[in-house]
């Protein structure tokens, strides 16, 4: 089941440079609990997102990528410390509400003047820190960011692999790494190699706008029922 979660995490990241951890972290939450299944997340996405930055690396915009990390680092920490003392079912229904109100923004496309040029650049990393760290789900905010400045797809892919590169690497610096046995770590390793086969043979063949769409609801479905675990549990 966890091969299965990290193949279909990693095929979407491929197809549309975003999208593992909306929809893997729900999943992974379920399956080995808040703690876990955050750290897995932060490391299975930033390996994805070095392998599919190798390819663009040239694209990336780093003045807007630089204080968009820089204020992700100062956030990781706070994530963190908020993730260590909420009770599970508490934790749960937090990350069932980030997620699920993260998606529903990015599907009504939100415009946000509060997320425009250097402040909002700064705002949008900010957010993702925590969020990435807290709940394993660090895009959706650089997203709405990129929507806000305008950037067509083909620099936003690129630039979102860069942002995961460094953000989940301070997630997993902050965090640690998952205690997992072999079998378990083959599994997760299976599943990214498999998954990035697929999401690039997919790619030239999936119209982007139905690949997004399919993401996008997988991952509020997912936030949905990681909230009402969560609830259920209070």
């Amino acid at each position: 089941m966890l091969g299965c979660i990290i193949l279909l995490g990693s095929s979407v990241q491929w197809l549309t440079g975003m999208g593992f951890a909306l929809v893997a972290v729900p999943a992974l939450v379920l399956v080995l609990g808040p703690t876990e299944g955050v750290v897995l997340a932060n490391s299975a996405a930033g390996v994805i997102c070095l392998a599919g930055l190798a390819g663009g690396w040239r694209q990336v915009r780093l003045r807007a990528m630089v204080p968009l990390c820089m204020a992700a680092a100062c956030t990781v920490p706070a994530g963190t410390w908020v993730a260590r003392r909420l009770p599970e079912p508490v934790l749960l229904a937090f990350m069932g509400t980030l997620v699920t109100v993260a998606v529903l923004l990015v599907m009504w496309g939100a415009r946000v003047p509060a997320l425009r040029g250097g402040g909002g650049a700064v705002t949008a990393g900010a957010l993702g820190g925590f969020m990435n760290s807290a709940a394993g789900v660090g895009g959706p905010p650089v997203s709405l960011y990129a929507l806000n400045a305008g950037w067509p797809v083909r620099e936003f892919v690129p630039n979102a692999f860069f942002y995961g590169t460094v953000v989940n690497a301070f997630s997993v610096a902050a965090n640690g790494v998952p205690h997992l046995s072999t079998p378990v770590w083959l599994s997760a390793a299976t599943g990214m190699a498999a998954g990035a086969a697929i999401g690039s043979a997919l790619t030239p063949r999936v119209p982007e706008k139905r690949a997004r769409l399919l993401v996008l609801l997988l991952a509020l479905g997912g936030g949905l029922t990681t909230l009402g675990k969560g609830l259920w549990g209070l």
